[in-house]
């Protein structure tokens, strides 16, 4: 098949996916994966497609080719590892992770999905690093810094959690309330 070929059919798909019909436009991937087995856009569109349907497994074949074949590319070890993490298979996430920063050091979204993981191990110092610099990278973000508060009182640290929170609520009150109601912990108010 031809350059135009493929353009024919990456359009088609394309208008697929506006109209709604993720089900034709997978099948139109599929059958373009046939012709270019190879190729970054078709991969990438058939493992976020399968993801989207629910079937994981075929999702994460489908990006263990796509990083073996285009491994530079961050956002594709970013996007394994996101699914990886999403079905709890932390050592591969955090693995997928790692290299997505490796080549692209300042991919907030790999740090904060690695350091889900690393929680979910109780790696906490680990994830702790992870956060900080999540939150270096994307500071006004309450996700960072929500996960940060609760891995220093996981750590039995509140005065860390402490002046997180008070971080927040400079920004983000009602993350900060949300916090607060959670540990138990509270900002002493200003007199």
């Amino acid at each position: 098949m031809s350059r135009g070929d493929y353009l024919w059919m990456k359009w088609r798909a394309i208008a697929l996916l506006v109209l709604g019909r993720k089900a034709a436009a997978l099948s139109l991937f599929d059958q373009m994966g046939r012709h270019w087995p190879d190729d970054r856009y078709v991969l990438a569109s058939r493992s976020h497609l399968l993801a989207e349907a629910g079937r994981t497994d075929e999702a994460l074949e489908v990006s263990a080719h796509l990083v073996d074949k285009h491994p530079s590319h961050a956002r594709l070890w970013f996007n394994r590892g996101f699914l990886l993490e999403a079905a709890q298979r932390d050592d591969e996430a955090i693995t997928a992770f790692r290299r997505a920063v490796e080549i692209e050091p300042k991919l907030d979204r790999a740090w904060y999905g690695m350091a889900l993981a690393l929680i979910r191990q109780q790696r906490l110092e680990e994830a702790v690093a992870a956060l900080k610099r999540n939150t270096e990278l994307q500071p006004m973000s309450p996700y960072g810094w929500y996960q940060l508060a609760r891995v220093h009182v996981d750590r039995q640290q509140p005065a860390e959690a402490l002046k997180v929170i008070k971080h927040l609520k400079g920004f983000e009150p009602k993350v900060a309330a949300q916090l607060e109601r959670e540990t138990g912990l509270s900002v002493p108010k200003a007199s």
